[in-house]
């Protein structure tokens, strides 16, 4: 089945509206309609299994091209309206994609070689003009056939795609409905983006459940969100940790409010510190908080913890989602021992069909099918899982992941640096921040370093990209395995 016809199977027909909030609303019969009008179009235009481009913020255009371009049998790549121009060629060449759906106010921003680009004007041309039939789809949909590529950083600095199948998405969306208890009379707060498998998972779930969605791209207006959290009768919120961390401590309002509509919040992509978790819970002990664990590798979600263990188990990410099997194994490719370290494996629908033209990390991470997270563990006698470090390299700042060898590379391209490492260190805000150790060249002043490698990184990086911390050291030192080591 085309995971656009799972989503709809029951809510196409329902007379609501599915997108709220102060900006746009859309009911369930515009979306479904418009989506499927614009599938038959990309049918007939391109044909399908090609790969297509979607850059926006999250709004009814992006849902609509998101939608149509998965039920037309092609493969949609959402990306991050901030991205850079050498990550966004690297994409377009490594996709081959010709076709893209970009707003006129983000298509300014780039230059684009042979890609053909439909705006706001070219989207409501093609909806406005009658529906082209002479290409039917065919009731026999094979659920194997990729649906979406969605890229992370990699740790080569290079974006790594990871690709999803309609069958990836239709499993991750059962098993996440299952455990939250969703219904139709949900109402999700989002203001994750839809370029990212959260925020995607977000948007899956309600539509399949006949609920509704508000859409919020403005976070740092905290009052903004309050408002529709109260306006719109908002019954669950998601966030990563710098989300909750920043209403508990930088809002004064935010613990004395009510939110009378409010019955659960959902919080995934990164560790949340355990202070944090119990001082939501005990300023609302009447709103179920859900730790959540996950990967972009696994279509969304991996794990969870139920609420009524959120402070019995503070700390844990929980056990397994319905229909996946996870299992913490050691160097011996044993599961561990109560308290013993080892890596976290998963198992289940929703696990990727692999890296887009990367055999060597696929078959690294897949392995008889089991996905390798990379992530370290242990459990404890009732068989919960408990974070204790990433193996990969890759840091997570505010839910992004951030490949370190990618702002190294911006930073060394500067004459008067001889060194630089880049590390995550724990950040109360952002969960992980940025920190840069640097080794200037004999005679190099500091501080005129530190506006080099500023207005470096402020030119060719992403703002969340940028070091928070920067530090200074006067040489490299190596272990006799000439590995760097600071001192």
């Amino acid at each position: 089945m085309n995971v656009f016809d799972y989503l709809f199977s029951y809510s196409k027909d329902l007379s609501k509206n599915f997108v709220l909030g102060p900006n746009e609303q859309a009911t369930y019969d515009h979306i479904y309609k418009n989506s499927l009008k614009l599938a038959h179009y990309l049918k007939n235009e391109i044909g399908e299994n090609h790969n297509v481009i979607l850059i926006n913020q999250n709004s009814v255009f992006s849902l609509i091209a998101y939608l149509g371009i998965m039920k037309s049998g092609n493969t949609c790549v959402p990306l991050n309206p901030l991205i850079e121009q050498k990550n966004l060629d690297f994409i377009i060449n490594t996709t081959k994609c010709s076709f893209a759906f970009i707003p006129k106010k983000i298509e300014v921003k780039y230059s684009f070689s042979d890609v053909r680009i439909c705006d706001e004007a070219g989207l409501n041309k093609i909806l406005c003009a009658p529906i082209n039939k002479n290409k039917p789809f065919s009731s026999q949909f094979d659920e194997e056939r990729l649906a979406q590529i969605l890229f992370t950083s990699g740790s080569t600095g290079e974006p790594k795609g990871v690709m999803l199948s309609h069958k990836n998405l239709i499993a991750n969306t059962e098993s996440i409905i299952k455990y939250l208890q969703l219904t139709s009379d949900d109402i999700i707060e989002i203001v994750l983006p839809f370029y990212y498998c959260y925020g995607l998972s977000l948007l899956h779930t309600h539509l399949k459940v006949g609920g509704s969605v508000v859409l919020n791209n403005n976070f740092i207006f905290l009052g903004s969100v309050f408002n529709d959290l109260e306006k719109y009768k908002c019954t669950g919120f998601a966030g990563v940790p710098s989300h909750f961390q920043i209403l508990l401590r930088k809002s004064k309002s935010f613990k004395t409010t009510d939110f009378p509509y409010l019955k659960y919040v959902t919080q995934a992509g990164g560790k949340l510190h355990k202070v944090f978790i119990k001082e939501f819970v005990d300023a609302f002990p009447k709103k179920k908080f859900y730790v959540m664990y996950g990967q972009t590798e696994a279509t969304a979600r991996l794990s969870y913890l139920p609420p009524e263990n959120v402070l019995k188990k503070l700390g844990s990410i929980g056990k397994a989602i319905p229909d996946v099997e996870l299992k913490v194994l050691n160097d011996r490719n044993t599961p561990v021992k109560i308290g013993e370290v080892g890596e976290i494996v998963a198992k289940g629908d929703n696990i990727m069909t692999g890296y887009l033209n990367d055999k060597e990390s696929t078959d690294q991470t897949l392995k008889n099918g089991w996905l390798y997270t990379g992530d370290m563990a242990k459990t404890d006698k009732d068989g919960y899982i408990y974070l204790v470090a990433r193996k990969k390299e890759i840091i997570k700042v505010g839910g992004k992941r951030i490949s370190p060898k990618e702002i190294e590379e911006v930073i060394v391209s500067i004459p008067e640096v001889v060194d630089c490492t880049i590390e995550g260190v724990d950040d109360e805000l952002l969960g992980e921040a940025i920190k840069a150790t640097i080794v200037l060249t004999d005679g190099t002043d500091q501080e005129y370093g530190k506006n080099l490698i500023l207005t470096a990184c402020s030119r060719k990086l992403a703002t969340y990209k940028i070091p928070q911390i920067i530090e200074f050291q006067k040489r490299v030192t190596v272990n006799q395995a000439g590995k760097k080591a600071f001192k």
